[in-house]
């Protein structure tokens, strides 16, 4: 079942397969093949000691599916797509493969990470400097809204790894600022968001700047067609490693809808489970800024604490917004899908889907967050008339049940 608005599963696998086997050249070479071999613990890795106490020391203690398979053939030096939800540690993946790679004597740029906003890359950066701690890697978040000539002296002073968004990167790329000649990894994280975000030309650009025999490694949670194109022009005999969908369970989080027959009454519905919302850490999403604004508006207006955010602010407010939520001084947090990859609170065990997401690849992506590596958790979507398709197609993408919300809601979480 497609039609309008649909999403149609097997056609979409079916465009993989094919895509997949397009990607041979006339000598039926060159295709991507899957990398089967599967590590149950870290040790059994061959890491150098000093990035496993790195591991270790940030909390890992076994492997996430996508962990065992795709740490070892990055840190081996493959090109390699890797696709699995987010929230199940592709992060924590490809940050371990870079690390394991790079010479610690050089002072220079060896690796190159592109994420599709700020908030991720800097997420990736405390990742990948946590988990190199004990090799002292020395790694820079290049985004913007932050000072160019900050960055340029950093740069000078020489760093191991660069994450970045792409206009910033593909800046000082072409000021020279950051040289490119000691680059081996590049990696694209959540590349599906970057593409469909009209970063293609740029991440182009960028390619064109690097070394020819770049190590390109592609991470994301859904392989558009236009992701696959890049591997294609870009990668040499690349290696996927797929957590398939179907294994991708949302286990742990319990999800429900509420019937909100109109639009005008999901804040009333909001308003009466504000209670519940703030016993714990929670996070709202609406589909649009102006409606984040309303929201925070409307619930100020009702005296009911809320903080919120998205991509109009500026950076410093969202950053100290952030902080706030982290550290629990706030604790309803409202956003758009924008920020849905950036937020890693640990403690976020609701979420509530204000307005369901009109691609079912991002709800996932909002609700994964509350589940990850088995916390349990909570996700309550408002449903008005006009989604119940939507709620149906959300339903067969990721093969679960949504259940109407109970009235004890309170206890579950």
């Amino acid at each position: 079942m497609s039609g309008e608005g649909g999403f149609d599963d097997a056609n979409y696998d079916r465009g993989m397969e094919e895509l997949l086997k397009d990607d041979q050249d006339e000598n039926g070479e060159g295709g991507i093949t899957e990398w089967t071999e599967v590590h149950e613990t870290f040790d059994t890795m061959n890491l150098q000691e000093n990035l496993l106490r790195g591991i270790y020391a940030y909390g890992f203690e076994k492997p996430s599916a996508i962990q065992q398979r795709g740490i070892v053939p990055f840190s081996k030096g493959f090109d390699v797509i890797q696709q699995a939800q987010s929230g199940t540690g592709k992060t924590a993946t490809f940050c371990a493969g870079i690390l394991q790679s790079l010479d610690y004597s050089v002072h220079e740029c060896q690796a190159l990470v592109l994420a599709p906003t700020r908030e991720l890359a800097q997420q990736i950066e405390k990742v990948m400097r946590a988990l190199g701690d004990y090799l002292q890697v020395k790694c820079h978040a290049c985004v913007g809204g932050t000072s160019v000539r900050e960055d340029t002296r950093i740069l000078q002073a020489g760093v191991h790894v660069i994450v970045g968004t792409p206009g910033r990167v593909y800046d000082m790329l072409r000021r020279r600022a950051l040289k490119s000649d000691s680059i081996k990894i590049f990696a694209l994280d959540e590349a599906d968001e970057m593409l469909s975000r009209g970063f293609k030309d740029q991440i182009y650009d960028i390619f064109t700047l690097l070394p020819p025999k770049v190590q390109v490694g592609v991470f994301s949670a859904t392989l558009p067609p236009e992701a696959l194109e890049i591997t294609r022009k870009f990668m040499t005999k690349p290696v996927r490693i797929l957590v398939k969908r179907d294994e991708l369970t949302l286990e742990g989080i319990k999800q429900f809808y509420v019937n909100v027959d109109k639009e005008q009454w999901k804040l009333d519905t909001l308003c009466d489970l504000y209670e519940t919302l703030a016993i714990t850490q929670s996070v709202i999403f609406a589909n649009t800024r102006r409606k984040v604004d309303w929201l925070t508006d409307n619930m100020r207006a009702r005296d009911f604490t809320v903080s919120a955010t998205h991509g109009d602010m500026d950076q410093n407010t969202r950053d100290v917004i952030m902080r706030e939520f982290r550290s629990g001084s706030s604790r309803v947090l409202i956003t758009t899908d924008l920020l849905a990859r950036g937020i890693d609170v640990q403690q976020v065990s609701l979420v509530i889907n204000y307005d369901l997401p009109t691609q079912p690849e991002n709800y996932l992506h909002r609700i994964g967050r509350s589940g990850r590596f088995g916390r349990k958790g909570v996700s309550i979507n408002f449903v008005t008339a006009e989604d119940e398709r939507l709620l149906q197609d959300i339903q067969r993408f990721y093969q679960t049940v949504i259940e109407e919300l109970p009235s004890n809601v309170a206890d579950l979480i």
